[in-house]
């Protein structure tokens, strides 16, 4: 909640006077939405943690674009953890609420994810464009070095975005009873709650967009552009369809990602109603991390081939000797 200032709102003061807003996302006790997000959860952990088992145990997937993968997956799950754990704790509450220091914390890690995971999938786009173009140059180009130093920049690029988000909103003032049309606290919600100027806070979202999301994106986009021109000047059609596949489980989670993405930060200046803000943020932070491991089980011929060798080798005595 949120005590008022006699003098009016200063900026800067609401660290003061703001104690914890209120989320309008969900109705309360609705023990289905409880059983739901579990499920959600639980699937998200599972098939991320095993991905990333199955690139640690199996020295098949010790190459660049299934390091890169593993690192996707640890981001889908702290994605998950970020908003996940707290939206079950609050709905079958009678009040729905989160802390202020709890909200900004909450909106820095989401915010890091975000901008990390568009980092690292234009970095794994690079390597499939690397791999399929040019392949004579493709160890050299994604060493090991360089993986783990472009894995390392998508992360600390991710945070410092998320740092500059997070200290602009810190310094918004709010009056009143604070309530936030959302399921969890983000910069738009946030914007729309806020009784001081939000243009900082504006400017730097719509850069964001720009250099955090929209980069990435057209960098995805040239890097597949060039692999579809190559894949199509392939003379032998099994190279053509091995080189599909191996893209194709990218190519949907990019699409899944970059959609939604848009949908929740590029949104118009009307704002969305609310049961449509919890319907782009839920396929957005929520759904998008649960599927991404199952898209790329299914998807890859690897993946699925180490995952049958993991299953059958858990009934065999020493099978992680064998595969280390």
């Amino acid at each position: 909640m949120c005590q008022t200032n006699p003098a009016g709102p200063v900026a800067g003061d609401n660290q003061t006077h703001v104690t914890e807003f209120m989320l309008l996302g969900f109705s309360h006790h609705q023990p289905f939405l409880f059983v739901l997000f579990l499920a959600i959860y639980l699937t998200t952990l599972l098939g991320n943690s095993a991905i990333l088992a199955l690139v640690s145990l199996d020295p098949h997937l010790h190459s660049p674009m299934y390091f890169f993968l593993s690192h996707l997956s640890c981001l889908d799950i702290c994605y998950s953890s970020v908003t996940v754990p707290k939206i079950l704790a609050n709905v079958l509450r009678p009040q729905v609420t989160i802390s202020y220091h709890g909200c900004l914390a909450q909106m820095f890690f989401l915010m890091g994810c975000a901008g990390a995971e568009c980092a690292l999938l234009a970095v794994m786009a690079y390597d499939r464009y690397a791999a399929i173009c040019q392949p004579l140059r493709y160890t050299h180009a994604m060493s090991q070095g360089v993986c783990v130093a472009a894995a390392a920049g998508c992360w600390l690029w991710g945070m410092l975005d998320s740092a500059v988000h997070t200290l602009l909103a810190s310094r918004l003032s709010f009056c009143g009873a604070v309530q936030l049309q959302h399921i969890f606290c983000d910069v738009p919600p946030l914007l729309r709650a806020a009784c001081s100027n939000t243009r900082p806070s504006e400017v730097a979202l719509h850069a964001a967009s720009v250099f955090v999301g929209l980069s990435p994106f057209l960098l995805v986009v040239i890097s597949y552009l060039r692999i579809l021109a190559t894949i199509l000047g392939m003379p032998v059609a099994t190279n053509r369809y091995k080189a599909f596949s191996t893209c194709s489980a990218h190519l949907l989670v990019v699409a899944l990602y970059f959609v939604t993405a848009n949908l929740n930060y590029n949104r118009p200046s009307s704002g969305y109603s609310l049961a449509a803000d919890t319907l782009v943020s839920t396929l957005y932070c929520i759904i998008t991390p649960m599927l991404n491991p199952l898209i790329y089980s299914l998807r890859n011929q690897e993946v699925r081939r180490a995952l049958r060798k993991a299953v059958r080798g858990w009934g065999t005595p020493g099978f992680q000797g064998r595969s280390a």
